[in-house]
């Protein structure tokens, strides 16, 4: 019974991690060459990685080993809201009113990718 208690702490712990760090299934299987079938079964708690997967999930993420295999008392702390100034206010809301194409270029200037963009690739993978 205690073994299922590690599983759920940890599939926790890394879905946490996850989605802090914008990581989906596919980014571990992809970017680490983990198994597709593994990953879902320690997201869903059903199975427990082995250690140096665990290793190589907490260097992936930025964490630490402790912190993907123990239960904590509370859920960390989510960073502070960062302070906008009013130009950089402006330029969000220019970019939210801009067209689609305005908004791809925008984009390709500044090197990111958009959410919906990221999601595909994330369902056609």
């Amino acid at each position: 019974m205690q073994e299922e208690r590690y599983k759920l702490i940890f599939s926790n712990n890394l879905k946490y991690y996850m989605a802090q760090r914008d990581k989906s299934q596919i980014d571990i299987i992809n970017d680490l060459g983990f198994n597709k079938s593994a990953v879902s079964t320690w997201c869903n708690g059903t199975r427990l990685p082995r250690m140096d997967k665990v290793d190589a999930l907490a260097v992936y993420l930025g964490v630490k080993r402790s912190d993907l295999i123990e239960e904590r008392d509370a859920a960390p702390a989510s960073p502070e809201p960062v302070a906008l100034s009013a130009h950089e206010g402006e330029i969000i809301t220019a970019y939210r009113n801009a067209s689609d194409d305005t908004q791809l270029a925008v984009c390709a200037v500044l090197g990111v990718k958009r959410g919906s963009e990221q999601r595909t690739e994330e369902i056609t993978a």
